[in-house]
């Protein structure tokens, strides 16, 4: 795993930053196949019955300033998971899901830009997935739902070998991950993929989960039109509607939740997080949620600066904290 400098290396973290940009931009980059911060989901590289998409797998640079990587990547054939330990764990985990409207997955903005607050000052290990997409001429829409389950079963049975709690490994997950994440708190025991080995034997729910600026519905006003094309298609029926709009798939052990939205969010409108929260309480799911006036869509830590919003990964850690030590 990526270990992050102790505090003691503050003073070389500060040198760094007068390096030339080309030199931090380093940060940003891929761990190598093999590596241990770059952990494989499937054995094979390519999960059961799957098949190379023809494309390949690609990553793109969206940002001119290498101090600010802004990354995707698409045609993801053999998903994966990055690692960041922080220097002092506290035994906690994220299984991060980031967005991109199921057409890509964001690698900094809602990956590596998370990295300062929720694991350097926050303790938590972060396991940034690299999923499936549908909507690449894979006709499997349940492939990501499939790299979600896996990972979080991976992460759960390493979890000593990682200094883990195997009972404190929770998901945070943004826009379309957001959506992910749901299904995944939704199903985590649904049947979506063969099962192979030991791995497969451990729980895929996640013991908590944070959703940001979710997708959660897939009809009605407050639907993101995008996400819904590219998992279900152009004229999806009535019944895949229902199946795929998370809150009307909360159950009774649906995961303790964390919501947060920006009500002046003009892409994945609020009323996604308010229909989830609504479900959530009528099935007596213990859950907070947390509306900020102002922020828009994609916010992460990046785009808070002089909003109330900057204050949720504090907020955040303080969720979590509390998971530990009330009843399930």
């Amino acid at each position: 795993m990526i270990r992050l400098k102790p505090l003691r290396q503050l003073a070389f973290a500060a040198f760094i930053a007068f390096l030339p940009a080309a030199a931090t931009a380093a940060t940003a980059s891929e761990p190598a196949e093999g590596s241990a911060e770059r952990i494989a989901l499937w054995p094979q590289g390519m999960a059961p019955g799957d098949k190379a998409l023809p494309q390949a797998q690609r990553i793109v640079e969206r940002s001119a300033d290498p101090a600010l990587p802004d990354r995707y990547i698409e045609h993801v054939s053999t998903p994966y998971l990055v690692a960041y330990r922080p220097a002092r764990p506290n035994g906690s985990a994220l299984l991060v899901i980031p967005g991109g409207g199921y057409q890509r997955v964001v690698l900094d903005k809602e990956g590596t830009a998370l990295v300062p607050a929720l694991a350097e000052q926050g303790g938590v290990t972060l396991f940034v997935l690299r999923y499936r997409l549908p909507g690449e001429g894979r006709a499997d829409r349940e492939a990501a739902l499939a790299d979600a389950q896996r990972a979080m079963r991976l992460v759960r049975h390493r979890a000593t070998e990682w200094g883990l709690h195997p009972q404190r490994i929770g998901t945070m997950g943004f826009s379309a991950g957001g959506h992910l994440a749901a299904r995944l708190g939704n199903g985590f025991d649904r049947s979506v993929y063969p099962h192979s080995d030991v791995i497969d034997a451990e729980s895929a729910r996640p013991d908590f989960q944070l959703l940001m600026y979710p997708v959660i519905t897939m009809r009605g006003d407050d639907v993101h039109a995008g996400s819904r094309q590219r998992l279900l298609g152009n004229t999806p029926s009535d019944a895949l509607l229902q199946q795929y709009s998370m809150q009307l798939q909360v159950r009774a052990d649906t995961p303790p939740t964390f919501l947060l939205h920006a009500a002046d969010d003009d892409v994945v409108p609020v009323g996604n997080s308010l229909q989830f929260y609504d479900s959530l309480r009528s099935a007596k799911v213990s859950s907070e949620m947390h509306l900020f006036p102002h922020g828009g869509h994609g916010f992460g830590t990046r785009g808070t600066a002089g909003l109330t919003t900057a204050a949720w990964p504090q907020l955040a850690l303080s969720w979590m904290a509390s998971q530990t030590t009330q009843p399930k």
